[in-house]
């Protein structure tokens, strides 16, 4: 009877954890020059709780599709809420072209603070590749959660925030994001459009930019999460644009 019982309180609390997570979809299409559509980004963001979950799926379209082989690219993001804002405990990137497949796992102690990386690579489901190191940096977020956390975690215009991701090991994970004040956004507005609940720019370090360093501009939506971001610079081609549809 005791059993039966603890069984019933099981599944009661399993419904209702469930009854309580919430879903947000976020979906983005790619646009790169004279390419015109090259892909599309599909978003899941499932929060229940103090947990969270970040998937996001990259397929390429048209001439893009073609040249890269039909790659295809997943991102996951598992960890917790501290303060209202994702930490991230699990990162994952996964890359699928034709017979290869590469995969680059972070896992992040909090605790002692610091990132151990891990990279596979399969060719024809076979592993050809499996290393593990421990990185240089420590950071609370990845790529995932430093964007879908911007909204949130920016609590004053016209500053430049210094941010670290896993996931940027060339430049230690450091990223400068810049938020402009009202008076000073006409810039970003010819870029991003008007009506955004805020404007920013991120600056990286990619051999992909003309530049040494990138900028990508970011311009938030009225519930937090990214509307539209310009890539600006890429090396031959000028700007890509990634425009929210969902």
């Amino acid at each position: 009877m005791i059993k039966k019982l603890l069984i019933f309180m099981s599944i009661c609390i399993l419904i209702t954890e469930i009854s309580y997570a919430k879903t947000t979809q976020l979906n983005y299409k790619a646009t790169f020059g004279i390419f015109g559509t090259v892909g599309t980004i599909r978003n899941t963001l499932i929060q229940n709780g103090e947990k969270y979950s970040i998937k996001t799926t990259v397929k390429l379209a048209g001439l893009a599709k073609l040249l890269m082989g039909g790659q295809t690219e997943e991102y996951l993001s598992r960890g917790h809420m501290k303060n209202g804002l994702m930490v991230s405990d699990t990162y994952t990137m996964t890359s699928r072209k034709k017979d290869k497949v590469t995969q680059k796992s972070y896992t992040i102690n909090h605790k002692k603070r610091y990132v151990t990386k891990r990279y596979r690579k399969w060719i024809k489901g076979k592993v050809s590749q499996d290393e593990t190191q421990k990185l240089s940096f420590y950071a609370k977020d990845d790529l995932l959660t430093l964007y879908f956390n911007l909204g949130h975690a920016i609590k004053e215009k016209g500053k430049t925030y210094l941010f670290k991701a896993v996931g940027l090991e060339k430049q230690q994970g450091k990223v400068n994001i810049t938020v402009p004040n009202d008076t000073s956004n006409a810039s970003y507005k010819k870029d991003l459009g008007s009506g955004a609940k805020l404007y920013a720019k991120a600056r990286i370090h990619q051999k992909n930019f003309r530049k040494k360093k990138g900028d990508i501009l970011l311009a938030l939506d009225k519930d937090g999460y990214i509307k539209k971001s310009v890539i600006k610079d890429i090396l031959m081609y000028g700007d890509a644009e990634l425009i929210r549809t969902k």
